[in-house]
């Protein structure tokens, strides 16, 4: 499902991806742990073509992506990979649902599609009476869930999470990673979640450990 070869990355003198090799399954939960400054984010934001590697490839569901635009790693990022951050990034001026259907408002699909799919997720992920509140009405955990249920609008193939329970209290925190695990086995979906909880890493099917830029095991 997601091929990621003899990647290297620099920013300015920083080495921080040391040609390194990643081989993810469809349908696979994979946390990558590790030191700050050890590159995780990094691989994470190559892997969802928010950022270009210097040298090796990229290939996801059989897509090498090393010789797309930048408006064809757009789409493809659209389409197929939805993301979750620590710090949720909904914007603030829309309700829960409307943060949910801009993916596919991006993605110019049908409006009343998209909306009945919002409902749908928010209603699966619990939020059945948040529909019409804004972020600053609801708790860190829902804004969480608000954020996944963004990260599924556009049905994508992979999913990848950045420190998705870093500013959660341990039980919510558990509580979104078991999200994960149902998440996959209603959708098939592929999970790469990069976390600085070692328990909730150990919960998933594959562990990876990043030090200095390269993987020590996985």
């Amino acid at each position: 499902m997601i091929q990621v070869v003899n990647v290297s990355k620099a920013y300015g003198d920083i080495q921080v991806l040391k040609g390194l090799s990643l081989k993810i399954d469809k349908g696979e939960v994979v946390s990558i742990v590790g030191a700050s400054g050890a590159g995780k984010s990094t691989l994470l934001h190559i892997i969802g073509l928010l950022d270009r590697p210097d040298g090796g490839e990229v290939i996801i569901d059989d897509n090498n992506l090393a010789n797309l635009t930048d408006k064809e790693l757009s789409s493809f990022r659209n389409k197929h990979i939805g993301f979750v951050f620590q710090f949720h990034h909904l914007l603030p001026e829309f309700t829960a649902m409307e943060n949910v259907c801009i993916p596919g408002w991006i993605g110019k699909r049908n409006d009343n599609e998209v909306k009945e799919q919002a409902k749908e997720l928010l209603d699966y992920l619990g939020l059945k009476d948040r529909f019409d509140h804004k972020p600053s009405q609801l708790s860190g955990g829902e804004q969480q869930r608000v954020a996944v249920a963004r990260a599924l609008i556009n049905h994508p193939k992979v999913v990848l999470a950045d420190e998705p329970s870093g500013n959660l209290d341990s039980d919510t925190a558990r509580e979104l990673h078991e999200l994960f695990f149902r998440l996959r086995k209603e959708f098939y979906q592929t999970f790469v979640i990069v976390t600085h909880n070692e328990e909730l890493a150990k919960l998933a099917d594959r562990e990876v450990t990043m030090v200095d830029g390269r993987l020590f095991k996985s």
